[in-house]
C-alpha cells in the first residue's frame, strides 16, 4: 500500500522549517536593531561612556527642571518675601524672614477670589461652546455628509487662513449690535463664548478624528433603528474620548491665558477674569502683594491639573480610541 498523501491543509516539513527560520532571523534583526543608535551594545560597556552618558542624562534633566520649574519656584519664594529683599537679594532665601501676610492681602484685597470665580465661568462656557460646536459640526461633516459637506469643510478650512487681528473690528461689532437679538452682549460672557465656539481647528480635529471610526458600526446602528442623535450621543461620543479630552485641553488653555479679548467686550471689572484684572493693579498694589496674587493664580490651574492629570494626558496622547 503507498502511503497517503500529506493533506493540503498542513504545511510540509520543509515549509515549516523554512518558516522557522524566517521568524528566527526577524527575531535577530529585531534584537539586533535595539542596539542601533550613536553608541553600539559594545561602546556602552566601557566605564568611560557609561560615565560619561550617565554625566550627560544628569546635565540634561537638571537643566529641564532648572527651565521648567525654576521660575515656578521663584514665583513661589517671592510671594512670600517682602519687596525689599525681592530686589536687594531676589535669588537668596528669606533673608529677613518669611512674610506669609502677603498671601492674605492679595487674597483679601485683589480679590483673587471673585477673579478667578469670573475665570471659572469663561473658562467653563469656553469649553461647553467649544466642544459643542466642534462634535456636532465634525459630525455633520464626517458621518452625515450632507451634499454641501465638501463646500461646508472649504469654508471652514478657508477661515484658518484669515488673521485673528482681522477678525477683531467686525467681531466686536457683532458683539455691541447682534443682528437678531438686537441687544449688546458687552459686560456679558456670552460675548466671550460664542466667539470661542467657532473654532475651526477644532472642527477640522475633531472632524478628522471621526474620518476614522469605523463605518460598520454605523451602518449597524441605522439597520438597528437608530437615528442620527442615537448614533452621535450614543455611539460616536463613547468612542470618541480621547480627541474630547484634547479639545477640551486646548479649550480651558486658551480660554484661561486669553488677554486681548475679554478685556475688549469685559470692559466692567467685576466680570473681568483673572488674566485681564491682574495687569489692570500692578501700578496700585505693592511688589510682594502683586507677586503673591500671581503665585495663588498660577497654583490653582497647577492643581486642577494634578487633579485631572490622567484625563489631560490620555487626551493628549489620543490613546485607544478604536480598537480592532
Amino acid at each position: 500500500m503507498t502511503a497517503p498523501a500529506p493533506s493540503s491543509a498542513q504545511p510540509s516539513v520543509a515549509l515549516r522549517q523554512k518558516l522557522a527560520g524566517l521568524g528566527k532571523r526577524r527575531r535577530e534583526r529585531a534584537d539586533g536593531g535595539t542596539d542601533r543608535g550613536i553608541l553600539s551594545g559594545h561602546d556602552r560597556q566601557k566605564r568611560g561612556v557609561r560615565v560619561s552618558m550617565a554625566g550627560v542624562h544628569v546635565v540634561l534633566f537638571v537643566g529641564l527642571v532648572v527651565a521648567g520649574l525654576g521660575p515656578l519656584l521663584w514665583l513661589a519664594k517671592a510671594a512670600v518675601t517682602p519687596t525689599q529683599d525681592t530686589l536687594s537679594h531676589p535669588f537668596e532665601l528669606w533673608p529677613n524672614g518669611i512674610d506669609w501676610a502677603n498671601l492674605a492681602t492679595a487674597w483679601n484685597d485683589i480679590h483673587i477670589d471673585q477673579y478667578f470665580l469670573n475665570t471659572i465661568w469663561v473658562a467653563a462656557g469656553s469649553w461647553f461652546f467649544q466642544l459643542l460646536i466642534a462634535t456636532t459640526a465634525g459630525y455633520a461633516l464626517s458621518v452625515l455628509r450632507p451634499k454641501y459637506a465638501p463646500i461646508l469643510n472649504a469654508l471652514v478650512l478657508a477661515t484658518l487662513f484669515v488673521p485673528a487681528v482681522v477678525l477683531l473690528v467686525p467681531l466686536y461689532l457683532t458683539v455691541l449690535h447682534p443682528p437678531v437679538i438686537d441687544t449688546s452682549l458687552l459686560n456679558t460672557y456670552w460675548a466671550v463664548w460664542l466667539p470661542a465656539a467657532a473654532n475651526a481647528f477644532n472642527i477640522l480635529l475633531v472632524k478628522r478624528f471621526f474620518d476614522g471610526l469605523p463605518r460598520e458600526v454605523f451602518e449597524a446602528a441605522r439597520t438597528d433603528g437608530a437615528g442620527p442623535f442615537r448614533v452621535f450621543w450614543s455611539i460616536v461620543l463613547p468612542m470618541s474620548k480621547p480627541i474630547l479630552g484634547v479639545v477640551s485641553v486646548f479649550a480651558v488653555i486658551a480660554a484661561w491665558k486669553d488677554f486681548l479679548w475679554p478685556l475688549l467686550v469685559l470692559p466692567d471689572p467685576a466680570v473681568q477674569p483673572l488674566s485681564v484684572r491682574l495687569p489692570a493693579v500692578q501700578s496700585q498694589t505693592e511688589l510682594d502683594v502683586f507677586l503673591a496674587a500671581l503665585a495663588i493664580s498660577t497654583l490653582i490651574p497647577i492643581v486642577l491639573f494634578l487633579v485631572f492629570q490622567r484625563l489631560f494626558l490620555s487626551g493628549a496622547g489620543l490613546g485607544g480610541a478604536v480598537k480592532g
